[in-house]
């Protein structure tokens, strides 16, 4: 399987320094996901909970994209700004992988930026 590029107008539009995802070795590989409304452009929620949904949404219609779907989900990195929203974010993670989960490891966001709670990457069977 070649190397290719995953890009949707359905999730939000990722900087210029890299992909949406790449799918290879039978793999999709989505980069770091802001919770970007991509009919705005703009961070979607103020709450973790709803920013949650929203990187899950977003991760959604990539691995739509890529021929891939949530079950295949096989390993998640989630990022937070802050370790106390920890709890809402799992909340709402729960609603969407309510029985066998992913792979999960967690980490800390390296800079602040304004409104932004939380990014998720995930790697999927393609």
């Amino acid at each position: 399987m070649a190397r290719s590029i995953v890009f949707t107008t359905k999730a939000g539009k990722p900087p210029a320094a890299y992909s949406q995802a790449v799918k290879a070795a039978g793999l999709v590989f989505v980069s770091g996901t802001a919770p970007v409304d991509p009919a705005t452009g703009v961070f979607k929620g103020t709450t973790v909970q709803e920013q949650t949904a929203q990187c899950l949404e977003n991760i959604k219609a990539i691995l739509d994209e890529a021929g891939s779907s949530m079950d295949k989900i096989v390993s998640v990195t989630v990022v937070l700004a802050d370790e106390d929203d920890f709890a809402g974010m799992n909340e709402e993670w729960l609603k969407w992988f309510p029985a066998n989960p992913p792979a999960r490891q967690g980490a800390k966001l390296p800079a602040r930026i304004p409104g932004l709670k939380i990014s998720i990457a995930a790697i999927a069977e393609a």
